[in-house]
């Protein structure tokens, strides 16, 4: 009788990926990208394979609530790590702010590129929220105030994110409300 074959081998490893919530126990090939483990091995198809080169942002998830592109994010590089998918965002029936803005204001066309979109809108608003500075801030010092989450702000922010169908307004304008609300309710 041959023995059992072993769940790792030279060009595998066990990870435990952290997935909305869940611990999900895997053995992947060291070449799995996170993207391929959700929506190959988890069935989490709601985050999208746009470029696979990291250019698009169809596939943005958050990682320790920071956004990666997962399609460059090799698997056994987010063991342990705690990882949102779009299909994590809601609570329950209730969608995250973001979510239902993007509803509301048809921040969305063919819908391919939003769960990305969401993704990344989410960890602007955080980013946006502790003061992080983007490329078109203009008074940078630790000191200043944080600049207003306009428009511009906005574009610069979520440039790593393209939509092929030019959604780019109602996708500032969701990304504006979403990001007032949030601070309302949490004044």
């Amino acid at each position: 009788m041959a023995p059992a074959p072993s769940t790792t081998s030279s060009t595998s490893s066990a990870v435990t990926l952290h997935v909305n919530g869940e611990k999900h126990p895997l053995t992947v090939d060291h070449r799995t990208t996170l993207l391929d483990a959700l929506r190959e091995h988890l069935g989490l198809t709601g985050t999208k394979k746009g470029c696979d080169q990291g250019q698009c942002g169809a596939c943005t998830v958050l990682v320790d609530g920071r956004r990666t592109v997962s399609c460059l994010h090799l698997a056994v590089a987010a063991d342990g790590r705690e990882i949102t998918t779009i299909e994590g965002l809601a609570d329950g029936d209730r969608l995250h702010p973001v979510q239902q803005a993007f509803l509301d204001l048809d921040g969305y066309q063919c819908g391919y590129c939003t769960p990305g979109q969401i993704c990344s809108a989410v960890a602007v608003i955080e980013e946006h929220a502790a003061g992080w500075p983007s490329a078109v801030t203009t008074d940078v010092r630790p000191e200043a105030d944080p600049p207003s989450l306009n428009a511009e702000e906005i574009r610069e922010r979520m440039s790593g994110n393209l939509c092929r169908c030019t959604a780019y307004v109602a996708i500032v304008e969701a990304v504006t409300r979403a990001a007032t609300e949030i601070k309302e309710a949490t004044a």
